[in-house]
């Protein structure tokens, strides 16, 4: 893996993968929803919907069809602190999807009409994503952990606010955060360096928006409870407990943590609540990492006559990992787990570019994969005592979607608090 600077100081991050015949390019931008605010809320988004409705050379079927042409893949997806766009191609043909992604960067058109057609694109998703409970459940979670700081945002935004922006307001934000400073270029596959700085070079060089880091404020877990009344046949719920930002020293050991709990099929969850005694087809946990910040999340979808039972039963796992922590066979299986399943991600050119573009943008630095093999083997006891501690030190969050609330409203959101020895 090499980093190289281009001669604005664009960022550029590379791995060559002589084995395979594929690259993997990825342009990425330290915006999303939580760079928004409640005026602008979806902007990001919007703006990556609309990098694909045409540029002065190619409109969005031209697009659409050089890509399909090469046998090639290009998307994009708008997370809450980065946006990226991305193509995967034959190693041949990484010039043709260079100079497409770099057109689609620069020189969007915006144009009305493609705005109000894509504007109602987006509000279809957004319906469907109402339509979705158990999608929908995770953004309220958000909300319960968070309150309303704009980690708490949707991705999507708002109906009211996408109404109102137009071709001018998504200019300025591009402006304001589509930023060299800002800007990571990720590249993985059967790529020739020189060659490829070259052409990087001749398609990013005369990139000259600059500015300085827009500050952004560390979010308080709230801990509080949210229901959205919705006619379903499954209660769905989430519990959130405080977790590890991306860069914290303890990540590894929460991840591990994670996994004993409701990580996989062999999880205390998935055993007591599904194989055990029948009483939801999905339930899991799962952790996510900011720049400053995490959650450590369980979600569940069960019958509404069943979810008291499912409450005390996830109540009773926690409480057990709060009073005698994991056992050495469950450590031991998540590390061989995690190596595991690091090993198999890095086979991909996608997740090689999605790994080189992430650590760059977020962390400003690299591990290598014995690095991170070392980091996973080296988390002890003491360490899973540590993040349990922290995350039980506070009420947890509850939020839920279904047409009843009765048990979820009746949890004792500060019932574990107490529990750490």
């Amino acid at each position: 893996m090499n980093t190289y600077k281009l001669s604005n100081g664009l960022r550029v991050v590379v791995e060559y993968i002589p084995t395979c015949r594929s690259v993997s390019f990825g342009i990425w931008v330290k915006t999303g929803s939580r760079n928004e605010t409640p005026e602008n809320n979806g902007v990001s988004h919007f703006i990556e919907h609309m990098l694909f409705k045409g540029t002065e050379r190619h409109s969005a079927k031209d697009i659409a069809d050089l890509f399909d042409g090469i046998g090639g893949n290009v998307n994009a997806f708008t997370a809450k602190e980065y946006t990226c766009y991305f193509a995967k191609v034959l190693d041949q043909h990484l010039p043709i999807a260079v100079d497409a992604l770099a057109d689609m960067f620069f020189n969007s058109q915006m144009d009305a009409g493609e705005l109000a057609k894509e504007k109602n694109v987006i509000l279809e998703e957004i319906s469907m994503y109402e339509d979705t409970p158990d999608d929908k459940v995770h953004d309220e979670a958000s909300r319960a952990a968070y309150g309303d700081h704009p980690l708490a945002y949707s991705i999507l935004g708002l109906e009211e606010r996408l109404s109102a922006m137009d071709g001018d307001s998504l200019r300025a934000y591009m402006k304001s955060n589509y930023r060299i400073d800002n800007t990571v270029i990720a590249v993985a596959g059967n790529v020739e360096e020189s060659s490829l700085i070259e052409l990087l070079e001749k398609h990013f060089g005369a990139f000259r928006n600059t500015g300085s880091e827009i500050e952004v404020t560390t979010p308080t877990f709230s801990g509080q409870y949210l229901f959205h009344k919705k006619k379903t046949e499954q209660n769905h719920i989430c519990i959130s407990f405080p977790g590890c930002s991306i860069a914290d020293p303890q990540l590894y050991a929460m991840i591990l943590l994670n996994n004993a709990v409701g990580g996989g099929m062999s999880s205390r969850l998935f055993q007591e609540i599904r194989e055990k005694r029948g009483l939801a087809y999905s339930v899991y946990s799962y952790h996510t990492s900011y720049a400053d910040s995490g959650l450590f999340t369980v979600y569940a979808g069960t019958a509404p006559k069943q979810t008291k039972e499912v409450l005390d039963l996830t109540l009773e796992q926690m409480h057990d990992l709060a009073v005698k922590g994991l056992t050495d066979a469950e450590l031991h299986r998540g590390k061989e787990q995690l190596k595991g399943s690091l090993i198999l991600s890095l086979e991909s050119t996608s997740s090689r570019m999605n790994r080189l573009g992430k650590n760059e943008l977020m962390l400003g630095r690299h591990y290598t994969l014995d690095e991170m093999l070392e980091r996973i083997d080296s988390v002890q006891m003491g360490d899973i005592q540590a993040v349990t501690k922290r995350m039980l030190s506070v009420p947890f969050a509850v939020a839920m979607v279904g047409s009843n609330d009765k048990a979820a409203a009746a949890l004792g959101r500060d019932s574990l608090v107490s529990s750490i020895i």
